[in-house]
């Protein structure tokens, strides 16, 4: 388990803060004004709020950045007796927003922060102020939901071993493993930029995985799509048409294997269709990673 003070050498110099209102120590960044807009980011599969390191400095400028860490990965505490389906994480995010009495919320999710940001914006369109998707999936009970979920897994290296791991019983061994083997785990989902794998970088996406007993929460989330635990939240009429109503934008790494925006981008557009679709071409799914400046640059014009 991560260390509640580790920067990595500086790379993630934020001050630490933990809540126990989702029911375990669920740790987050809060930096900028606290009178400021909210901007909250949701990470995904397997990594934590040091994704959004480089967005947390920039935006905290005159923003207020809050960035959790789901329960199982980063800071946060990994109990041993919960489930950590998409379901858990929608529960536990519900209940971390409205402990902290965030609003007029800017949503921004990578990964599988989609689906749990997206179930959140379900309960709590009320909440919500904008949707920006980074790599993420936006479902929000479109008709051909699952029709495009499979269609995107029959061609995804990372969703194609799950199934096969999950059938074989390697899932939960190699997932186990993820403090030695997170970088070849990272790789399969896909980053185009090697530069970026350093000692230091290495260690920030390792160290929440030391021992098996910390690697629940990446194993829950890809044994809950190879078992279908995972449920997606369905807006009520009411919240499909508020949350419509919502400024929106799409940015894709378009090298993207794990998430094809062939299969995911009519899901955002089918929501938002006047929302504005951004494509990173050199980045892959961790396009935070591979292209972090570039969109940086798209999240600030459009907030502004």
């Amino acid at each position: 388990m991560i260390r509640s003070d580790a920067t990595f050498g500086d790379t993630f110099p934020f001050a630490p803060h933990f809540t126990a209102a989702p029911g375990f120590q669920m740790h987050y960044v809060d930096e900028g004004p606290r009178d400021g807009e909210v901007v909250l980011c949701l990470h995904g599969e397997p990594t934590w709020g040091y994704l959004f390191r480089h967005l947390i400095a920039t935006l905290s400028q005159t923003h207020r950045v809050v960035a959790p860490d789901h329960m199982g990965f980063g800071k946060s505490e990994t109990p041993p007796d919960r489930s950590y389906w998409l379901q858990d994480h929608i529960d536990n995010l519900e209940r971390f927003v409205l402990a902290l009495e965030l609003s007029g919320i800017t949503l921004v999710m990578h990964d599988f922060g989609g689906p749990v940001g997206m179930g959140f914006a379900a309960r709590h369109p009320d909440r919500i102020r904008r949707i920006i998707s980074v790599n993420a999936p936006t479902p929000f009970g479109q008709s051909d939901l699952l029709e495009r979920v499979t269609a995107n897994a029959a061609h995804s290296p990372w969703f194609q071993w799950i199934m096969k791991a999950s059938a074989d019983g390697s899932l939960e061994p190699v997932l186990g493993q993820l403090g030695y083997n997170i970088l070849s785990t990272l790789k399969l989902n896909g980053f185009e930029n090697n530069t970026i794998v350093t000692d230091t970088w290495l260690a920030a996406y390792g160290a929440p995985f030391a021992t098996p007993a910390d690697c629940l929460g990446a194993i829950g989330w890809a044994k809950g799509f190879a078992t279908g635990a995972h449920r997606f939240e369905i807006p009520d009429p009411a919240a499909d048409r508020a949350i419509r109503a919502k400024p929106a934008l799409a940015i894709w790494g378009e090298a993207d294997r794990t998430l094809q925006a062939e299969h995911f981008l009519p899901l955002f557009s089918t929501i938002f269709p006047t929302g504005a679709v951004k494509r990173v071409v050199a980045a892959g799914h961790y396009s935070l990673e591979d292209a972090p400046e570039a969109i940086v640059v798209l999240i600030w014009d459009f907030i502004r």
